[in-house]
């Protein structure tokens, strides 16, 4: 299927791989297209950006549903919209599919989305449903779409334990980073970063990159290797590790 993704409100990155950029936080969604199966990475803030990026794609795709979700994060604005997609098999960093499970770490991620500005209400409705990951990846996880494999990758802790890259090899690799890597702020750190191990993580990415790949950061426009390698010098200065 030829998609014609800018007609619809996304960023085309490469032959069956695009990426939509969410108002409010900036935050990334990516989508990854094969015979078979659709792989959203990310997920959006609220149960109703999660619908209505259901719909965005449905109508992009000619009515496919997402049968595969790959979470960057456990972050509220990259996991609250999950719950909207019901049947797709959910994948995140070994460690994440616990926090998302706990009520402690599901109250936290409630308070912190509202203390960003996500309405009460509905962050309550995304914390009553939120999914955590049913498939946990602690090394490297080949997934087949249909004609297309990719490749998910835990190569944190950085800025958060529990840190999943999505890599798609093609006319030219793409490489959706989360927020290990940001391009439209100083990347964040929370109280649940590492910094220690940042500046090693930014490494393994480049590493399974390469020079050549197009680097996807979990907020901003797309990079490239030069930008990863110059953010990870700067973080190394910043925490000062090496």
């Amino acid at each position: 299927m030829d998609i014609d993704w800018e007609a619809y409100g996304w960023e085309r990155l490469a032959h069956g791989v695009g990426r939509v950029r969410l108002p409010g936080w900036d935050a990334t969604v990516g989508l990854v297209v094969g015979a078979e199966g659709l792989l959203m990475y990310d997920t959006g803030s609220s149960l109703a950006e999660g619908a209505e990026l259901r719909g965005r794609i449905a109508a992009l795709t000619g009515g496919r549903r997402v049968t595969h979700i790959a979470l960057s994060h456990p972050h509220f604005d990259h996991v609250f919209g999950t719950a909207a997609f019901a049947g797709a098999e959910v994948f995140g960093a070994v460690g994440s599919d616990d926090l998302l499970a706990r009520t402690r770490d599901r109250e936290a991620l409630r308070t912190d989305a509202v203390h960003h500005g996500l309405d009460a209400t509905e962050a309550a409705e995304a914390v009553d449903v939120l999914v955590a990951p049913r498939h946990v990846v602690s090394g490297e996880w080949t997934l087949d779409l249909g004609g297309r494999q990719v490749l998910l990758a835990n190569i944190g802790p950085g800025h958060t334990g529990h840190d999943l890259a999505l890599f798609v090899p093609g006319e030219r690799e793409v490489v959706f980073c989360g927020d290990l890597v940001e391009e439209s702020g100083e990347p964040q750190a929370g109280p649940d970063a590492i910094p220690s191990r940042w500046p090693d993580a930014l490494d393994r990415l480049l590493s399974l990159g390469g020079e050549d790949a197009v680097y996807v950061p979990g907020h901003g426009a797309v990079v490239d290797a030069t930008f990863v390698r110059t953010q990870r010098e700067e973080l190394a200065r910043r925490f000062a590790v090496s």
